[in-house]
């Protein structure tokens, strides 16, 4: 190796080692310049068997750019959760492996809310799964309205395919704990922003987290937890989501994108999707 060749590699090195040490001394913040549907974050306040949740979103979206603007606080009993549900939404039927996942509570009372696990967009900023493993979003639980974060997918993304499927909670009192669990880690994100991260620390890698502190062992690895577009095997192998007859009728039957196209803007949302 002539002397050239250690110049070189050692330049290297030292890119290399520079590239690295930004990186890792990169910090998440909650105080940058948002998109309008990012810019809240939600929090929590527990009152013994009722929650305050504050900055739930709950935007009327007409397209994706074209939308009112509206945040709201609502009080809600724990002791009352019912019924948990989960959505898969599909970017684009043609690839399969990408979607995008939710969950929603339901109480006894039939008001509902949900929260998407989602990147927190700055203005002009698009997602992008690469960049996505470089420390270049933050995360963001999004608590929000069906009509609000399921709506803006079924009625304003032309190539979506969503899914709404009933979850099998086991063990009584889950449904609570869970919701529990959900709004500890909102708090969480409110005081101590986290980098997204394209493998640990996505929509569905959370629910995941979330399920097995509730029941420990309930969610086992699998390669469909990195690529939430094929979760329905794991959901159906696993006894997640309540299976009507097969799995394929499942699917079928459980797409709601053109039940939440009809949607008058003020009827109830949710009793509609669920007809």
């Amino acid at each position: 190796m002539d002397a050239i060749q250690v110049i070189v590699m050692a330049f290297a090195g030292i890119v290399v080692y520079l590239v690295l040490m930004r990186y890792l001394l990169l910090k998440p913040s909650n105080d940058r310049s948002w998109v309008n549907d990012n810019k809240r974050l939600a929090n929590a306040e527990f009152e013994g068997d009722y929650v305050i949740i504050k900055n739930i979103r709950d935007f009327n979206w007409r397209s994706t750019r074209d939308y009112d603007e509206r945040w709201i606080e609502k009080k809600f009993n724990l002791t009352e959760v019912s019924k948990i549900w989960f959505v898969l939404e599909y970017f684009d039927p043609k690839k399969r492996q990408m979607a995008h996942t939710i969950l929603g509570f339901e109480f006894k009372d039939g008001s509902r809310i949900c929260c998407s696990i989602e990147v927190r967009r700055e203005r002009g900023e698009k997602y992008h799964p690469i960049r996505g493993f470089f420390r270049q979003y933050e995360l963001i639980y999004v608590w929000a309205t069906e009509s609000d974060a399921i709506g803006v997918r079924t009625r304003c993304r032309r190539k979506s395919v969503t899914h709404l499927f009933e979850a099998v909670v086991l063990g009584p009192g889950n449904e609570r704990r869970m919701l529990e669990s959900y709004l500890n880690r909102t708090n969480k994100l409110y005081e101590d922003p986290e980098w997204y991260n394209t493998i640990t620390n996505t929509c569905t890698t959370n629910i995941v987290k979330h399920v097995n502190e509730v029941y420990p062992g309930r969610v086992p690895k699998a390669i469909a937890i990195l690529l939430p577009g094929l979760s329905p095997k794991i959901l159906y192998k696993n006894n997640l989501v309540k299976i009507n007859s097969s799995l394929e009728k499942t699917l079928e039957e459980s797409i709601i994108d053109s039940k939440a196209q009809t949607w008058d803007g003020v009827s109830d949302f949710g009793n509609l999707i669920r007809e």
